[in-house]
């Protein structure tokens, strides 16, 4: 299998990272990152893989490009584990392709826009809010119910009736229902993504692959070449051999002709 080049692993490393700010949006609204886990350890491995390949090649042209890769790939690793810096996470929200920078820009938005923090509330509902005092003083103590006490941003439904408060749930609902739909289209655009990827990492292999055959072809043509060149140089040094000695000989008759 060909190896893939530093373009193809800068462009593997922008879906890792868009990959991992979509992980981040998904905890935050309690959905089990573990489909994306898989997805982004696959990822990750053939990162190294390829990053593996090119240190190995240890060609001149890849000096510049090699470190970038190794550190991305650390970064990415770190950010992936949990133990990220403000440092690694900064460079993990930066893509390398300016193409891509809406995409980044969106996630990172989108990310900004999901809770930190969610509160479990109680209510009960009765068919006459006004029916009784005592109880209108006991809700508008515990409503609403905080698991944080300390949360002073929480809004107050003490001054809301039932069907208010109905309304209210109703439309944080739907603010939640719109913030999953642009989950959602975000993780196609990340499909969409990955698979333009794959197709291109096809189209370099098989370009890759044509150069090897042509490399292949052109070193046995080389070869034969070789040989030719040889078979005639051992062919012109028999025939200056044979001259040399003919020469002699006439040159020695020649002597002996004068000589008498």
């Amino acid at each position: 299998m060909s190896t893939a080049g530093p373009a193809q692993l800068f462009l593997l490393s922008d879906h890792i990272k868009l990959t991992l700010l979509e992980r981040q949006r998904a905890s935050s609204f309690d959905v089990d990152p573990s489909a994306q886990n898989a997805e982004i350890s696959r990822s990750l491995k053939s990162f190294r893989d390829g990053l593996e390949a090119l240190e190995a090649q240890q060609a001149p042209e890849l000096h510049n490009d090699l470190p970038q890769l190794r550190k991305q790939y650390d970064d990415l690793m770190h950010e992936f584990d949990g133990s990220s810096t403000p440092a690694t996470a900064a460079a993990a929200a930066q893509p390398n392709d300016p193409c891509l920078t809406s995409d980044f820009s969106r996630a990172s938005q989108a990310l900004s826009m999901a809770p930190t923090s969610r509160t479990s509330k109680s209510v009960r509902f009765r068919d006459d809010p006004n029916a009784d005092a005592a109880h209108q003083a006991n809700r508008a103590a515990l409503m609403p119910f905080r698991d944080d006490p300390d949360e002073l941003d929480a809004p107050d439904h003490s001054h809301l009736d039932n069907q208010q408060i109905h309304e209210y749930h109703t439309h944080v609902m739907r603010d939640q229902d719109e913030q999953l739909d642009r989950l959602g289209a975000s993780v196609g655009r990340q499909r969409e993504l990955s698979i333009a990827m794959g197709d291109e990492l096809e189209a370099q292999n098989e370009l890759l692959d044509d150069v090897d055959q042509g490399v292949t072809r052109h070193s046995s043509q080389l070869d034969r070449a070789h040989k030719r060149v040889g078979k005639i140089a051992r062919k012109a040094k028999d025939n200056l051999s044979v001259t040399i000695i003919i020469s002699l000989v006439v040159i020695l008759i020649l002597l002996l002709v004068i000589t008498k």
